[in-house]
């Protein structure tokens, strides 16, 4: 986490734009803190990362729809996961292009599964241009406002090393969990 808030630092609005690009909630939220630190400008941090996670997406979609066979080889093993997704967007329609940027594991795949179940690419782009918008301003101003929270938990982080490893295999293991029961056929 610290070495995502070094790299943010250095690289500045470049590291954001590469990471949103594939939808990092951290480095949005990463960008949020820095901001609230002084050391970023909020505005231009939260731009950057909204027009790359647009693009990433939209990227996403685009490999689905007209790269079907180069990108299918990589999914062979997911395909329960893809049919789930597939499942999500025809139940939920537009709503499930709003909650996927918030959820690690299907973010790539919904818009992957739209786009092989032959949704239509504008329409899927005026949707994900406004959930780009929605998923950077809660993370990114989320962050912003409880800067002093994330940094309060880095310095206990630092001082008791010991914690981080219990906290990521803990999140790891409850996405696992959760992951494996949703896709679970019943």
């Amino acid at each position: 986490m610290e070495s995502t808030l070094t790299s943010l630092e250095t690289w500045g609005y470049l590291a954001i734009a590469f990471f949103s690009f594939g939808g990092s909630l951290v480095v949005v939220a990463a960008a949020g803190v820095l901001s609230y630190m002084g050391k970023m400008d909020l505005g231009i941090a939260l731009s950057v990362a909204m027009i790359f996670n647009f693009l990433g997406d939209n990227f996403l979609f685009y490999l689905g729809k007209y790269q079907k066979k180069e990108v299918g080889k990589y999914f062979k093993k997911h395909k329960r996961k893809i049919a789930l997704s597939i499942l999500i967007m025809r139940k939920y329609g537009v709503l499930a292009i709003f909650i996927q940027k918030f959820l690690y594991g299907i973010k790539t795949l919904v818009p992957l599964s739209m786009a092989l179940s032959k949704y239509d690419f504008k329409k899927f782009a005026f949707y994900n241009f406004f959930a780009s918008i929605v998923f950077v301003l809660v993370i990114g101003l989320g962050s912003y406002f409880s800067g002093e929270l994330f940094i309060a938990f880095f310095n206990a982080i630092k001082s008791n090393p010991w914690i981080m490893p219990i906290i990521l295999f803990t999140i790891i293991g409850t996405v696992w969990f959760v992951m494996e029961n949703m896709t679970r056929k019943k």
